[in-house]
């Protein structure tokens, strides 16, 4: 299911993971959170001196322009299949048209002031979501940690997603296949 749509089920649905699957979320947390400490260390210096916008920003467009959809939809319960994607792709052409205008170079304050903010945001909510969904053991995908922390203060369950994209699906499945008597 590499699918946008947003398919929600019931809370308590879906298996939670075991270690090996809580430690990849870990993981992969710490990675998203090591790109965006990156990006947070050269704010306000996104240009380099030769006038080019630093590789760090354009090393993450293009999985940005892939997780966007799963990090709205999935984070937010909304089903917007792929207007994420392609919403952020017309903000962002629009902000290098912008740049084009003013210098004749896409590669200018403002093009890269707004991809640097865009980048935060999904590495950022990305990131903190697969460390509280290793903490919290959350069912499925770990864009419903939020959901489910939300969940254990009030008492309302809440809905749980299948992992669209990625290992974490057939990790927890292999794992739990191997250490557990449920298949």
């Amino acid at each position: 299911m590499a699918t946008t749509d947003l398919e929600l089920e019931p809370a308590g649905a879906l298996p939670k993971p075991l270690i090996l699957g809580r430690l990849l979320r870990l993981s992969l947390g710490a990675l998203c959170l090591f790109y965006v400490y990156g990006l947070w260390q050269v704010q306000g210096a996104l240009i380099l001196q030769d006038g080019n916008i630093r590789p760090l920003l354009w090393n993450g467009i293009l999985p940005g322009l892939f997780l966007v959809s799963y990090v709205v939809n999935i984070g937010y319960s909304k089903d917007w299949k792929k207007w994420p994607a392609i919403v952020s792709a017309l903000v962002l052409a629009g902000a290098a048209a912008y740049n084009w205008t003013l210098a004749g170079s896409i590669e200018g304050q403002w093009f890269a002031g707004l991809l640097w903010v865009w980048l935060l945001y999904i590495f950022g909510h990305l990131g903190l979501a697969f460390v509280l969904s290793a903490i919290l053991a959350t069912p499925g995908c770990e864009m419903r940690a939020f959901h489910q922390a939300w969940s254990k203060l009030t008492g309302q369950p809440t809905k749980e997603h299948h992992c669209p994209i990625g290992p974490l699906g057939p990790v927890d499945r292999w794992e739990r296949k191997q250490f557990t008597s449920e298949s």
